[in-house]
């Protein structure tokens, strides 16, 4: 008897395709869990295995037993219940046992090896379910297509878990196949094996009919496992893809106001961009940057600064309508993209945004007008690229914050002009105290009862080689962006505290502390290192800083600045008046005098309102014992004023203009000691 003449003239055609069926099936969800299992560690490969084994031995036991009772041997038949369990139970371990080897790792073996011994246990099995089944006859065996029924499951076994370790593309179907074609070729080979020489015995019968239904009733079970086995697969499936999908939103959102980051928003720009390229349309790229959100966190800490930011970003997420789309790219950073046909829709997206952003927002019992400065970039009109089109909306919103009327600035190519002059500006401050070209000048401070000099303010300024002079206030913040002026800073000390120390008579000098410099240098180790490197007495040098600065951190300001204090060195507090200038400053910080800000004094012939600013800031230094010293002195008038209400200091061009010191050397005001006589002369 021939395999094929088996299947055709031994076997139910029904219950064959039913078999079939029972081990295409299994085996395609055994090689899904086998391949999960490879990709698995720990606990989690302990289950997958336990699964796995499971789905085999269903596939291998199932697909044996339907197939048998599909069998007719042409004699009454029946089953040893034991020999059948026990068949089952090698079906068990011998899966379970396979499987494990295979995704053990030990060796690069191993994969063959576990499937070897599944092939193997799929033999035993089935050799061991034929010792269950009773005929009446005499049975015999073909050695040949025994060995071979052998072979072939230990054969495509071993195949099987090998592809199954590779994990490659079509790995899933070509497992299963191989464990299918493996598991009906150890079957219907070894039942080409078997043969029977009838020997019937009066009144011994089978009932066919009751043998198909248990094929049956085999089969539904052996679904079901399957089954179940394949909708865990899909349930870890699902689940997995739940963790991926919550952990990329998670990676694309931000935590404190659930807008989308700067991952989801460069996602969303890429999208918008090709989907504008598609349809031919236009794309606004609108950056926004909050004014005044700095004070909020400073005045009220940031756990306000963290609900303001919430509450602005429910508002934007609220406004947003069809193709809009809002994200925070950073602390009070916020970006929007509109896809629009007609100009008018961009300009009510850009009027839904300055509402919600101007808008008064009430937390506790404060009310803030955050407002914000916004920059519009079109794509493609004003730049062709992503990185241009951010680039671009990043310099309009730049323009907008410098323009305090305009609150929505849009891209013009005049601002890459800017752009390019400020790199090219901030590159040659770079190379100039190299080339020397910074240097320090000296302004006059006078005392108004005796008019008398005080002492010096050091200012820095610098001689560009083809722009002449470059106003402090276009350098200072180029410094102050590129960290420059910490090493700036440092040497302006350094060098007004060596010239100073020569001085005859020996006027206090004052220097400017940049908000940049206080916050990052160690301050009160710099202050002493120059003092003992230049000589000077700490009594001569007074360091002058804005209240801003000491807001960003008060308890570390009031630390750096207790430390300078106990230097000898004197504190003031400059440009007072204007920014946050509360009484608590002067109560809590050790300044030991006031520089009241130039506006004010300017205003003075014009303004009652300046006038009587003036006039508290003086009557509020004579309460607290701090003299106060007022900048931008420009005409006698002014002077006559502040002599009248009780001023201490003054400073500024009526008094004398800042000047090289040896122009001040040269006027009479001061001289030098020997010893900086000779440094000016070097120098």
């Amino acid at each position: 008897m021939t395999v094929l003449g088996c299947i055709v003239f031994k076997h139910n055609p029904w219950l064959v395709v039913i078999a079939v069926l029972i081990c295409g099936a299994g085996s395609w969800v055994t090689a899904r869990l086998v391949l999960r299992a490879f990709g698995a560690t720990g606990l989690q490969r302990a289950g997958w295995i336990f699964l796995t084994g499971i789905s085999a031995a269903v596939a291998i036991w199932c697909t044996h037993f339907v197939a048998i009772l599909g069998f007719d041997p042409g004699v009454p038949v029946a089953f040893d219940p034991v020999q059948t369990i026990v068949s089952l139970f090698i079906a068990l371990v011998g899966s379970l046992g396979g499987v494990a080897i295979a995704t053990s790792r030990v060796t690069r073996f191993a994969p063959a090896a576990g499937g070897a011994v599944l092939g193997l246990a799929v033999a035993l099995m089935h050799y061991a379910g034929m010792l269950a089944y009773r005929v009446e006859g005499i049975v015999s065996w073909d050695r040949t297509y025994l060995v071979a029924s052998i072979v072939l499951a230990v054969a495509f076994g071993a195949a099987a878990l090998q592809r199954a370790a590779s994990r490659g593309p079509g790995s899933e179907l070509s497992v299963a196949a191989l464990l299918a074609t493996g598991i009906a070729a150890l079957h219907f080979t070894g039942m080409t094996a078997f043969q029977v020489v009838p020997m019937p015995i009066a009144g011994s019968f089978s009932n066919p009919s009751a043998l198909h239904a248990l094929a049956l009733a085999v089969a539904g079970m052996a679904f079901i496992i399957a089954g179940a086995g394949f909708v865990s697969y899909l349930l870890d499936d699902s689940v997995r893809a739940e963790s991926v999908e919550h952990l990329r939103a998670m990676a694309l959102s931000d935590v404190l106001t659930g807008l989308p980051n700067r991952a989801g928003f460069n996602e969303r720009l890429d999208r918008e961009i090709a989907r504008t390229e598609a349809r031919q349309g236009k794309l606004a790229l609108v950056g926004i940057d909050l004014n005044r959100f700095k004070d909020i966190n400073d005045l009220r800490g940031h756990h306000a600064g963290d609900e303001v930011l919430r509450i602005l970003a429910r508002r934007l997420a609220s406004l947003l309508g069809h193709e809009e789309f809002v994200a925070r790219v950073g602390g009070d950073e916020f970006v929007a993209i509109k896809c629009f046909g007609a100009r008018e829709e961009l300009m009510d997206f850009l009027e839904r945004l300055e509402i919600a952003l101007f808008r008064p927002i009430r937390y506790d019992d404060w009310e803030v007008v955050s407002g914000a400065s916004l920059g519009v970039a079109i794509y493609p009109d004003d730049a062709t690229t992503k990185a241009v089109l951010i680039n671009n909306a990043d310099l309009a919103m730049y323009r907008a914050k410098a323009d305090i009327a305009h609150a929505v600035c849009f891209y013009e190519p005049a601002m890459d002009e800017i752009s390019r002059a400020r790199r090219t500006l901030a590159a040659d401050l770079r190379d100039a105290l190299a080339r020397n070209q910074l240097s320090v000048y000296y302004q006059v401070q006078t005392s108004v009862a005796s008019r008398e000099i005080c002492g010096y303010e050091a200012l820095l300024r610098w001689e560009h080689p083809r722009r002449g002079f470059v106003p402090p206030s276009e350098f200072i913040p180029l410094a102050e962006e590129n960290g420059l002026i910490l090493t700036i800073g440092a040497w302006v000390l350094r060098e007004a505290c060596s010239r100073a120390v020569s001085w005859v008579p020996p006027y206090k000098v004052a220097v400017n502390l940049s908000p940049v410099q206080f916050a990052h240098a160690d301050l009160p180790r710099l202050v002493e290192d120059v003092l003992r490197e230049t000589g000077l007495a700490p009594s001569r040098l007074e360091l002058e800083l804005t209240e801003s600065t000491i807001f960003a951190d008060r308890e570390r300001s009031l630390t750096v600045l207790q430390q300078i204090k106990a230097l000898g060195v004197s504190l003031a507090l400059d440009d007072f008046g204007t920014g946050y200038s509360s009484l608590d400053t002067l109560r809590s910080f050790p300044f030991d005098k006031i520089k009241l800000d130039q506006s004010f004094v300017r205003e003075t012939e014009s303004s009652r309102q300046a006038t009587a600013i003036v006039r508290a800031v003086l009557a509020l230094g004579k309460s607290l014992g701090i003299p106060v010293l007022a900048e931008g002195i420009e005409t006698q008038d002014q002077l006559a004023l502040l002599a009248g209400e009780g001023c201490d200091e003054v400073q500024g061009f009526l008094l004398g203009r800042p000047a090289p010191l040896s122009q001040i050397i040269a006027s009479g005001q001061l001289s030098l000691g020997v010893a900086g006589a000779q440094a000016i002369a070097a120098g």
